[in-house]
């Protein structure tokens, strides 16, 4: 029997997958429609001393990804603390409301939002300097005015990002919350010559599977230097990229751009996938496999060694998705069955990655 529950930080959740502080988390109806769909808990709409004025146009979708110039609630904080958590409440979710940007505005609406029923905190501090002491501040105020778990929300607008963990974590923060979204990024309407985004200079920041790379590497190098949970965040867009973050080291991940482009359904989606991803290996449990790759890392140095892929017969296919992308020209299909000219290949291992029945192995 498969279990996808977890506590962090005294918090149940059903599930690991939690929605990011976003335009699908813009308010309570919002909220509720996320838990109906199956997210494991519930993360608020950033929300400030005063609401936001977004340049517009401010989002928009790019090659497998998304563009924002969204940031905080355009959301009066009085009605977020007498409406629209509330509601989020009514879901029996666990609630985590994300407030920024720096330690003072922190610091008085901290109390406010926890009285108004948010069962933690998420902050979102903007660095004022190279170094961490920013987000200490932050982390310590609110600390010192709250009773709940406060995790610490990161992004790659930093020198080390692992310092900045670091620095929260003895702050006092209670887990760590990596990526945001990065950027600045710019996308061009080539017909009209004009940037997507009505920012200035057209800057936006980008999300969704483009960064997940960097988020993953992120998350496996903050699990490896503190030991506060930290949540993945960052181009989550189904089961395999959540088994991946939780590979890592992640506690739980969060999921924002999937759920803009294909609606909130794929929080259950992707809930159900990663139950039947698990059952298929055999986990009964998120902690069978939290930081299983840790273990796995590559040996230092690194091994230099030509290793030719070997072709596992019986699973070959002939699709010839190894014979397209090699770029050694050391694949040929005989007999619709995959072969390496040893004398072409250089172990790059790209058709591996590439072979979906899996038939390829270094």
């Amino acid at each position: 029997m498969v279990n996808l529950s977890l506590n962090l930080c005294g918090l149940e959740l059903r599930n690991p997958i939690l929605p990011a502080a976003g335009p699908t988390t813009r308010d309570g109806a919002a909220l509720l429609d996320v838990a109906n769909n199956g997210a494991g808990g519930l993360v608020a709409k950033t929300v400030t001393k005063e609401p936001s004025e977004p340049p517009r146009p401010n989002l928009a979708k790019i090659k497998n990804g998304l563009l924002s110039t969204q940031f905080s609630s355009e959301i009066p904080i009085k009605r977020w603390l007498n409406q629209e958590y509330q509601k989020a409440k009514s879901s029996g979710l666990p609630l985590i409301a994300n407030i920024g940007y720096n330690a003072e505005e922190i610091a008085e609406i901290a109390p406010q939002v926890v009285e108004a029923g948010a069962d933690a905190l998420e902050l979102t501090v903007r660095p004022i300097s190279d170094d961490p002491s920013s987000v200490m501040k932050a982390t310590e105020v609110t600390k010192d005015v709250v009773d709940v778990p406060v995790f610490v929300k990161l992004s790659l607008q930093v020198p080390d990002i692992t310092e900045f963990a670091k620095a929260a974590e003895e702050a006092g923060a209670d887990g760590i919350v990596a990526i945001d979204a990065v950027g600045p990024c710019l996308a061009i309407d080539v017909n009209t010559a004009r940037p997507l985004l009505g920012s200035k200079n057209g800057y936006g920041w980008l999300s969704g599977p483009p960064i997940k790379p960097l988020a993953l590497r992120c998350v496996m190098d903050i699990v490896r230097k503190v030991d506060v949970p930290v949540i993945g965040a960052g181009g989550v867009s189904g089961e395999r990229d959540v088994a991946e973050f939780i590979m890592a080291g992640a506690a739980a991940v969060e999921l924002c751009t999937a759920a803009i482009t294909r609606g909130s359904k794929i929080y259950g989606l992707t809930a159900d996938g990663l139950s039947k991803f698990m059952r298929s290996r055999g986990y009964e449990s998120l902690e069978d496999f939290r930081g299983l790759a840790l273990r796995h890392l590559p040996e230092e140095p690194a091994p230099t060694k030509i290793k030719h892929p070997e072709v596992l017969t019986s699973k070959c296919t002939g699709c010839a998705l190894c014979l397209k992308d090699c770029p050694y020209d050391a694949v040929s299909i005989i007999g619709e069955t995959a072969r390496i000219d040893p004398k072409k290949c250089t172990g790059c291992g790209l058709c591996v990655s590439v072979c979906k029945p899996r038939a390829l192995r270094i």
